[in-house]
């Protein structure tokens, strides 16, 4: 059974049992489809943007806590949402085959076989769940080393057998290959470095421990070259990332984008300038915001409200920073843009 289907997908559906006053159902958008069929690729937060204003506000209107949340619920393709029409205004129920059901929390075991869809897109952070890395500086020249290969070749690649130094045989067969990236640091402080990035590589499994031990490259993406280093495999963690505002004010910025781009949208991966020390969580849903400034006819300097882009969801959190993923952006959206509580 997927990984995803276990822990990364929650009936979000069952929030609009709460929808049946006249005033939850504000909470509907205007142009909420009548009737939505369930399909492959579909996500949570996807089919919730179909019916609801604010789709990362289900969670509220649902009323119930984040331990309660984290029960796996699950929906599955096929399966049918309605809007009904009651005396009591508009709510959302979910149809099945002897007619139609008022949702309720409940474990859905007769699609047990089927995978259940994910709440957020899961192919674009599942490579992040383990890398890249936030790291002190210096960290990764204390790591194990790649010395290269037999035959001398300079760029080496998936199905190479490579030589390590230094390598422990405590912590396991499968190693990681990183290399120094950027330096990350905060605008707003003075550009006070934050971290360094590692950059990841690929992943190599050891055949032979030791002085010089023998593995063989399993996987790379980008080229590994001799002088990489290597650190241990750790199982991605892997949340519910159950979509909530922070409950206390929130003011960071987008610090960077993964990929080098200059102009960043949906489905795009940004790092922040807030971690763990500011409170932020996995699953914090945050709005970002464009800075304007213009200029009057008497050439003095004119602010602008803040204009929002766009919404993040921070799915991986280090001490001083974070990587958030682009849900929705109705601009570009660029680095040193800020997030805000939304």
């Amino acid at each position: 059974m997927s990984i995803w289907t276990i822990i990364s997908v929650i009936l979000f559906i069952s929030l609009f049992s709460g929808l049946s006053s006249a005033a939850d159902e504000s909470r509907l958008r205007e142009d909420a489809p009548e009737r939505y069929q369930v399909v492959p690729g579909d996500t949570l937060w996807g089919i919730a943007s179909r019916f609801l204003r604010e789709p990362w506000c289900w969670p509220e209107i649902w009323q119930m806590n984040r331990e309660q949340i984290r029960n796996p619920h699950r929906i599955y393709p096929g399966d049918i949402i309605l809007v009904e029409h009651t005396q009591y205004g508009k709510r959302l129920r979910m149809a099945n085959e002897k007619g139609t059901v008022r949702l309720s929390p409940r474990i859905r075991v007769e699609k047990s076989a089927m995978r259940a869809i994910p709440s957020i897109p899961a192919e674009k952070i599942e490579p992040f769940l383990s890398q890249p890395l936030v790291i002190e500086k210096g960290e990764l020249d204390r790591a194990p080393v790649i010395l290269g290969a037999s035959d001398g070749r300079v760029i080496l690649s998936t199905g190479d057998k490579i030589y390590i130094r230094d390598l422990p045989v405590d912590q396991g067969v499968i190693w990681q290959v990183f290399r120094n990236g950027k330096v990350l640091t905060d605008p707003d402080h003075d550009n006070r470095i934050l971290g360094y990035e590692a950059i990841y590589l690929g992943t190599v499994e050891i055949t032979d421990f030791a002085a010089i031990s023998t593995a063989k490259i399993s996987r790379s993406i980008q080229e590994i070259l001799k002088g990489d280093r290597l650190l241990p495999f750790l199982a991605a963690k892997v949340d519910n990332y159950l979509p909530h505002a922070p409950d206390f004010p929130v003011t960071g910025r987008i610090i960077s984008v993964y990929g080098g781009v200059s102009a960043i949208g949906e489905n795009m991966i940004v790092t922040l300038n807030l971690g763990h020390n500011n409170g932020i969580e996995p699953g914090h849903v945050l709005a970002v915001f464009h800075e304007n400034d213009t200029r009057s006819y008497e050439g003095k300097q004119e602010s602008l409200p803040d204009e929002r882009v766009g919404l993040a969801l921070v799915f991986r959190v280090f001490d001083t920073v974070s990587y958030a993923l682009i849900m929705q952006s109705t601009q570009a959206i660029k680095v040193t843009d800020a997030v805000k509580t939304p």
